[in-house]
């Protein structure tokens, strides 16, 4: 079951991110909106509604988290960009993904991904390398860089991406 959740790994909180990575890792950010609607697009509301893995979020879910997910890293940024080593909040994803709002079509996410991503974009691209250093305090995971939630995102990103794919092989393998 771990391969179908973690299709391409989990992510690893201690690995380095040298400062050379992070005009790659951003482009992956900046390409998740348009990627995640060529996977979806010819996907019928059924396939939308089909887990990707058994026991596993719809992709529709998965679509929505995204967006709920990439609204808090861009608050979370501009947090740790603003103010001295701020303390986050976690939320629960699994409730959110049962919320009513992870119902509704997918444009809901997609468009506003779209937006979003633009002015995400703009910052990390904006950041000095004494920038990529800030820091924010998630109270799971302790003092978190800008550079390695760069890092986080564009893996979540491709993470997500590489589920939703899972899912749409398993749908046309059947």
């Amino acid at each position: 079951m771990d391969d179908l959740r973690y299709p391409i790994g989990t992510f690893d909180f201690e690995e380095e991110v040298p400062e050379t990575q992070i005009s790659a890792l951003t482009n992956d950010i900046e390409a998740l909106p348009e990627l995640l609607i060529r996977a979806v697009e010819k996907l019928t509301e059924e396939q939308l509604d089909t887990p990707y893995r058994p026991g596993g979020w719809t992709i529709r879910q998965v679509v929505h988290h995204l967006a709920d997910s990439n609204m808090n890293a861009y608050i979370r940024f501009k947090l740790a960009m603003t103010e001295d080593k701020p303390t986050i909040k976690p939320y629960d994803e699994a409730q959110w993904a049962g919320l009513e709002d992870s119902k509704l079509p997918i444009e809901a996410s997609t468009k506003l991904l779209e937006g979003l991503h633009k002015r995400w974009v703009s910052l990390l691209r904006s950041l000095s390398s004494s920038g990529l250093e800030r820091e924010l305090i998630h109270p799971d995971n302790g003092v978190l860089t800008i550079k390695k939630l760069i890092n986080l995102y564009a893996w979540h990103g491709n993470h997500h991406l590489a589920q939703i794919s899972l899912g749409i092989s398993r749908m046309m393998s059947k």
